[in-house]
């Protein structure tokens, strides 16, 4: 018996995506990015982005089905992401999904699409081991999870306080002049700069604050931190050291994550950390996940580039491991949630 064909589809922010999954076969990825609509205004605008879905998402799906040779009615199931994200976002996706799954009498499964960074490493890394550990970062999600099993039992280890890593980034670099996103100008600067030329503050790592919350994060003090010295030096005429500055923040964030992440991973005698979100495409969070993986005997698996970001890849084969594990659908008058709780898995 053939492994069952999922159709994915995903719109919580700024991408439009649909991607068809067979077993841990992707037969398809399509991803429509409104990016280049909200670089001019320093951050993603909510209406933008729902009117750039509503543009998208048939040409999206049409051209997912089109790449993996199928019709709809070949379809086994539809997964959609039903939160975490921007409430217009996904009622696009959402209504879109729902629309489909009731005019070709398919299954829809509402997943929350933060699982999803986890579930989709499994196209490059095979099987979820039963006592893993999930590192997440993105523009609005840092999270630390225990995954027990994909499909029921993930629970939160960690979460951020304030600014997620991928929000310090962008705010930062909005400071330095970067256009948007951020992230990908700070990483290149980083690289020809100094790490240790700026005291950069490590967030919930030591005294009090530290102890009770030793798998939390927080980056709103990092941001302020590395502003108030930008802005001191520019009061008094002084050069601003870009490549240093991006260096020293990319390398006290990377320190946080991969430290709170390998710790968690040590303290529930895990052996396996996956790592997800967009901002897991930093390069020098990856060198230091490794780095301090390998210290602790702990194998890290980071995607390859493209599975990083939002896709629906990811949604697809987390709803493969729903039907694979015999998860119950949801009702087709299931609703979005914009703060979905990361151990909520689907909706019902």
């Amino acid at each position: 018996m053939s492994a069952p064909i999922i159709l994915g589809i995903e719109s919580t922010c700024d991408e439009t995506a649909a991607a068809i999954v067979q077993g841990d076969t992707l037969r398809s990825n399509v991803v429509a990015s409104s990016m280049a609509e909200h670089a001019r205004y320093g951050g993603v605008i909510p209406e933008i982005a729902s009117r750039a879905h509503q543009q998208a998402f048939v040409p999206v799906v049409s051209k997912a089905l089109a790449d993996a040779r199928l019709e709809l009615a070949d379809v086994d199931a539809i997964a959609v992401s039903a939160g975490p994200g921007l409430a217009g976002c996904l009622a696009v996706g959402v209504s879109g999904a729902k629309a489909l799954a009731w005019a070709a009498g398919k299954p829809i499964y509402g997943v929350n699409h933060v699982i999803g960074h986890v579930a989709v490493t499994q196209l490059q890394f095979g099987a979820i081991p039963p006592n893993t550990m999930a590192l997440i970062v993105s523009g609005g999600h840092t999270s630390l999870l225990h995954v027990k099993d994909i499909a029921r039992d993930v629970t939160v280890v960690g979460t951020t306080l304030d600014d997620a890593a991928g929000e310090c980034f962008d705010k930062v670099a909005r400071l330095l002049g970067f256009p948007y996103p951020g992230g990908p100008y700070i990483d290149r600067h980083a690289q020809r700069g100094n790490p240790e030329a700026v005291k950069v503050p490590q967030g919930l790592t030591q005294g009090r604050a530290g102890k009770e919350h030793p798998y939390d994060f927080s980056f709103s003090g990092v941001k302020t931190a590395v502003a108030r010295w930008v802005e001191q030096r520019q009061a008094t005429g002084q050069e601003i050291p870009v490549d240093d500055v991006c260096a020293s923040l990319a390398h006290s964030v990377a320190q946080v994550l991969a430290r709170k992440a390998i710790g968690g991973c040590v303290a529930n005698g895990s052996d396996t950390l996956i790592v997800g979100g967009g901002f897991s495409a930093n390069s020098q969070l990856r060198a230091q996940l490794l780095l301090e993986g390998q210290a602790a005997g702990v194998e890290v698996r980071l995607p390859r580039v493209a599975l990083c970001t939002d896709n629906g890849a990811m949604v697809a084969m987390l709803g493969s491991n729903l039907v694979d594990a015999g998860v119950s659908p949801s009702s087709l008058d299931f609703s979005i949630d914009s703060s979905m709780p990361m151990d909520v898995i689907s909706r019902q």
